[in-house]
């Protein structure tokens, strides 16, 4: 992001010269001995390197201060929003889509489960992928395999399945935009997370229709119309029903959570799920997500997300599971529901008790 390099370069440059032992310098007790020389005649005059050295720090000085001046003025002149640059949390539009596509398609490029939703028929994920704390997903919409298309334009194999895994994204962003919450941080939406707010759905024809999703069913080889229709939707859908009760309609679901590699390791993921985890809380509504990886489930835990169960994918070779994670709203006197049995049960299991003695 231009704002981070621009501060980086500041930073080093007055590193570099305050480390540089060629570099004059000048100090309070210099100053006032130059300034004793008109005024006493005991006191030594300044001898000429002296006064090269102070008339070559008072340049350096005038010259670095017309920089940061220049570089200022540049900032203002800049046609970057300062909200964009400033780091704080932003909605996106359909304007944005393809940016904040191309952010997640970066950042799950080594995702087990993106590879399992691209692969080719009959392969599935690859092995031994690694995560980042910046690159976390929650499930939600994937597609299972590709279609099985001839290099056109001279693209590779591994290119083509760039472009559908890209495509993917680009629908699912979307899809989103129109029916979900899209946030992001940086000028370049360098971290994105994709939101399901409580009682919205994506299924609807003209948010299919004018996201692209539609496409997908021409897109996928036999093979991923199975994974996708067969094995993810209903998976996923029946695991988020059971975990979450009657509260299916009032939980935020967290789609996805990506950060662009050369972006990683600012905290732009934590200050987005700290923006929505505050949300949550003061709406009393509990948050929702399947993660990918288990390095994922650690990062979750520290914002209070549990682990309630494991979806497996086993078209593929080797098996991908989905941790089903639940974070219940931190407010004073709050219960989770799911994990509070009714006065109904709590009759009937004392009632037992006492007919057994």
């Amino acid at each position: 992001m231009a704002p981070s390099v621009s501060s980086t370069s500041s930073s080093s440059s007055s590193t570099n010269t305050a480390s540089d032992p060629d570099t004059p310098s000048i100090s309070r007790s210099s100053t006032s001995s130059s300034s004793g020389t008109s005024s006493s005649s005991n006191t030594p005059p300044l001898s000429p390197t002296s006064s090269v050295s102070s008339t070559s720090t008072s340049t350096s000085t005038k010259a670095g201060t017309a920089a940061a001046a220049a570089a200022k003025l540049a900032a203002k002149r800049s046609l970057v929003p300062a909200r964009w640059t400033d780091c704080s949390v932003r909605t996106l539009g359909m304007a944005e889509c393809r940016d904040a596509a191309l952010t997640l398609a970066h950042a799950f490029a080594a995702d087990e489960y993106a590879q399992y939703v691209v692969a080719d028929d009959g392969v599935g994920a690859g092995v031994g992928v690694g995560d980042d704390d910046d690159c976390k997903r929650g499930g939600g919409g994937g597609v299972g395999g590709r279609r099985r298309r001839s290099s056109r334009g001279g693209l590779t194999a591994e290119e083509d399945r760039w472009r559908l895994h890209v495509d993917i994204l680009t629908y699912t962003v979307a899809s989103h935009c129109m029916s979900g919450l899209v946030t992001a941080v940086g000028a370049e939406c360098d971290c994105v997370a994709l939101w399901v707010p409580p009682g919205k759905y994506l299924d609807g024809w003209w948010t299919q229709l004018r996201s692209g999703m539609w496409r997908l069913y021409f897109q996928l080889s036999p093979e991923g119309k199975k994974r996708y229709f067969d094995e993810i939707l209903p998976r996923l859908n029946d695991a988020k029903a059971q975990v979450l009760g009657d509260r299916d309609d009032d939980a935020w679901f967290l789609a996805y959570l990506g950060t662009r590699p050369n972006s990683q390791g600012r905290g732009y993921a934590a200050k987005l799920l700290r923006d929505m985890v505050a949300r949550a809380d003061a709406e009393k509504r509990p948050m929702y997500l399947e993660s990918s990886s288990q390095s994922n489930n650690a990062y979750y835990e520290k914002f209070g997300f549990e682990v309630q169960r494991d979806v497996f994918l086993e078209r593929g070779p080797v098996p991908i599971r989905l941790s089903i994670m639940v974070r219940e709203p931190r407010v004073p006197g709050y219960e989770a529901a799911c994990a509070r049995p009714s006065s109904l049960v709590k009759k009937f299991v004392v009632g037992a008790k006492k007919l057994m003695g």
